[in-house]
């Protein structure tokens, strides 16, 4: 149950990660007119997210591996998003051109990236509960 847990998990974040990285690099690139289909986009938000899009990867990495570092990388990853929502209510309210899809996204990576902490927290430390026992 544990290991199809941490299976799916790591899918959801790898493909998370692959999607945000080549959104992110098709608007720093202009790839396939990307640019002019996000409208509104915000250049902070969307290097936060490549950031979080090389955080998820890892961590897909990570959580098949069974690494402990897995969760802290999710944290650090959940933080970004945190504090990218927050400047982003902050650069809305001052007037700020934005997309209202992006005040979604980021909430939506943000609970997927919560719910991804938890799960992995919990089967890393079963893994640790067996290595004690042994």
């Amino acid at each position: 149950m544990k290991n199809k847990l941490s299976i799916i998990i790591a899918i959801v974040l790898f493909c998370i990660g692959i999607l945000s990285l080549f959104l992110t690099t098709s608007i720093f690139l202009n790839l396939f007119d990307i640019r002019e289909k996000e409208g509104n986009y915000v250049l902070f938000v969307v290097i936060a997210n490549f950031v979080c899009s090389l955080l998820f990867l890892s961590a897909s990495w990570g959580l098949l591996r069974k690494k402990d570092w897995t969760v802290k990388i999710l944290i650090i990853a959940v933080f970004i998003l945190l504090f990218t929502l927050g400047t982003l209510g902050i650069y809305a309210s001052f007037g700020g051109v934005y997309e209202l899809k992006t005040f979604y996204a980021l909430i939506f990576r943000i609970i997927i990236t919560l719910i991804a902490i938890v799960s992995s927290n919990y089967i890393l430390n079963t893994k640790k509960l067996k290595h004690e026992k042994n």
